[in-house]
């Protein structure tokens, strides 16, 4: 008893309050948690959104395409946004591709004469130039900082009604998807902010209002299912079209198709892959042809990368194999041996 007396004596008083407040009875003194103001959560979200929307929408626009001759009626709409103070919009290849005569209509109200600069289809994107001085513009984000669930805010002009936003989150990274060419484009962002017809070259921006993407794509009649093209393949192309028109990449002239290939071939040869792509064409005087490759042929590797399928090998046809002699690996019958191709700039895709 004297030393748990002396104990109790000892006893701080933050601990008597903890004890006393066993039977839910706070005494004075005893901390207590403040209930979650719902409302000022709420409040903070729609200032975020509407901050973002203050300082991206001025440099957001709608782009008017008219294709065929003077009088024609055929064309269409679809937004961008401007990325340097002297002119230069990124939008979508889609959008202008193709296009006689477009202008541009600024947040202002201004409508302004444009001119392309430099068409991708490959990538799904453009860069087109209007001459004002001084515009707004926004900044590209870098793309691999992303997390899934982050704010996503798009801005565009679907159905033309000109800066429409939307809010959502990042519903997903690193998708794939074709371009109208039949190219695989990757690290595509999948978001839930709602877009529609017109919306498509327009900007998918995150909380500091920093571009994450260009907003390409949805899938009907799905809902909530929306991707654009990541922030980071937007500023490779857009360098590059500025600088040269267009986006340089090797061609070595074969049609192929993926197959599977024997596990007895794999296991013997010790392949990393169990695929490759079968050649079913060559075309007339093509690096490939040149390099001694037949139809029948499958490609296992290209610079001694694994080749699992065509679109590993579109991703390897960059611009610095052009002129470089470059091993091929491939297996014919059940023989495992190395060409040398040469690979040569493919064009005519500006």
């Amino acid at each position: 008893m004297k030393i748990a007396s002396e104990y109790q004596g000892r006893r701080k008083p933050e601990l008597i309050r903890a004890f006393d407040n066993r039977n839910g009875t706070a005494t004075a003194g005893t901390p207590t948690a403040s209930p979650v103001d719902d409302g000022a959560l709420l409040d903070g979200y729609s200032a975020t959104i509407s901050g973002v929307v203050e300082k991206v929408r001025p440099a957001v626009v709608n782009i008017r395409v008219h294709k065929g001759g003077p009088g024609s009626q055929n064309g269409g709409s679809g937004s961008g946004f401007v990325i340097t103070p002297d002119g230069y919009i990124l939008t979508n290849s889609h959008v202008v591709h193709g296009a006689s005569h477009m202008q541009v209509a600024l947040a202002d109200g201004r409508l302004l004469d444009a001119q392309l600069v430099g068409d991708d289809p490959e990538t799904d994107l453009a860069v087109i130039r209007i001459h004002a001085p001084d515009l707004v513009h926004v900044p590209l984000a870098d793309s691999q900082q992303l997390r899934v669930g982050q704010i996503a805010v798009a801005i565009g002009s679907p159905f033309g009604f000109q800066q429409t936003v939307t809010a959502g989150v990042v519903s997903a990274l690193g998708r794939s998807m074709r371009s109208e060419s039949g190219r695989l484009i990757d690290n595509i962002i999948q978001t839930d902010a709602a877009l529609n017809p017109g919306n498509s070259g327009g900007p998918l921006v995150n909380s500091r209002g920093e571009v994450i993407g260009v907003n390409t794509a949805v899938i009907l009649p799905a809902q909530g299912i929306c991707f654009a093209i990541a922030s980071n393949i937007a500023k490779f192309v857009a360098a590059w079209l500025i600088k040269e028109g267009r986006i340089r990449r090797s061609w070595i002239g074969i049609a192929g198709q993926n197959v599977p290939i024997h596990q007895r071939v794999v296991r013997f040869h010790q392949l990393p892959l169990s695929q490759g792509v079968l050649v079913v064409g060559l075309e007339p005087d093509s690096p490939a042809r040149t390099a001694g490759l037949t139809e029948g042929d499958i490609v296992i590797a290209f610079n001694g990368q694994p080749v699992a399928g065509i679109d590993d090998l579109h991703r390897q046809l960059v611009a610095a194999v052009i002129g470089v002699p470059t091993r091929l690996t491939v297996i014919r019958y059940t023989e495992k041996f190395n060409l040398t191709v040469t690979p040569r700039e493919l064009l005519g895709l500006k």
